[in-house]
């Protein structure tokens, strides 16, 4: 099976990779240069660098592979879209006919683009589907009764801001919202909460888009957002089963444990 990866950054394309090599298809990377990191190239039949910008770049590569299907893994984040990029004209022409600037706008419109060439997207956790999170408590301490009152509450929040697509996490302390994830990520959003609760524990919840795909854009959760959360004083997580990917799942749920971190799955709020 031929197909290509889009890849961005952090572990979800290198695991992707990984699997698909494990199964014998040959897959085409197309890199990010601004957020992929190098373990990607060994991993791909072949390995070509794009910078953002870059959106014909992109449709050349695929069409001279005679790609026919595409696969997005690992996040670009959404203020380099803004500070670092240089379009090329099939962007620029691209972003002028965009009603919102947000991620469902910019991503779906690349898709309608890479569709006007032939290219269909793919589901990015296809090769993943193990690793996404199951209902119910995943580690061994389960949430207290504050940390559920946290997450219930939170969940309503994460969910209405999941809507709005400005981002995908909130953090909760003492059933008030602290802090909402919007351009800077989940990381920089904990620690800015963290400034402002004087050392009370937080609940971090995030939350999925209420799509029918998982084309893009899914919640990711793995062994860095622990350690951010150790950092912060976060003691519970909350997470939409079935439609977020746990990345190197047993160290991430080892160090929660060992951080008596609490991780819930649930079914995503409707």
């Amino acid at each position: 099976m031929k197909y290509a990866l889009i890849a961005g950054n952090g572990r979800f394309p290198i695991l992707a990779l990984d699997t698909a090599r494990k199964l014998g298809h040959e897959v085409i990377v197309v890199a990010i240069k601004e957020e992929a990191a190098p373990e990607v190239e060994p991993l791909a039949a072949r390995c070509y660098w794009v910078s953002l910008g870059e959106l014909g770049k992109l449709i050349d590569i695929l069409k001279k592979e005679g790609i026919q299907e595409v696969m997005m893994a690992g996040q670009v984040k959404h203020a380099k879209i803004f500070s670092s990029i240089r379009p090329d004209w099939r962007l620029v022409k691209l972003l002028a006919a965009l009603p919102q600037k947000n991620t469902d706008g910019l991503i779906g419109g690349v898709a309608k683009v890479l569709a006007d060439e032939g290219i269909r997207l793919a589901d990015s956790t296809a090769l993943l589907k193990p690793l996404l999170a199951a209902e119910g408590a995943l580690t061994r301490r389960k949430p207290t009764k504050a940390e559920l009152a946290d997450i219930q509450y939170g969940r309503r929040i994460a969910s209405a801001l999941a809507g709005f697509d400005i981002g995908q996490s909130v953090a909760i302390c003492e059933r008030a919202c602290v802090a909402l994830e919007a351009m800077e990520g989940t990381d920089a959003m904990l620690r800015r909460a963290a400034a402002l609760v004087n050392g009370r524990p937080l609940t971090l919840v995030k939350s999925s888009r209420r799509r029918a795909h998982l084309l893009f854009d899914v919640p990711v959760a793995g062994p860095t957002t622990i350690a951010t959360m150790v950092e912060t004083g976060a003691t519970a997580l909350a997470l939409d089963a079935g439609r977020t990917l746990l990345l190197d799942r047993d160290e991430m749920l080892e160090q929660a444990d060992a951080a008596r971190i609490a991780i819930l799955g649930s079914k995503p709020e409707e």
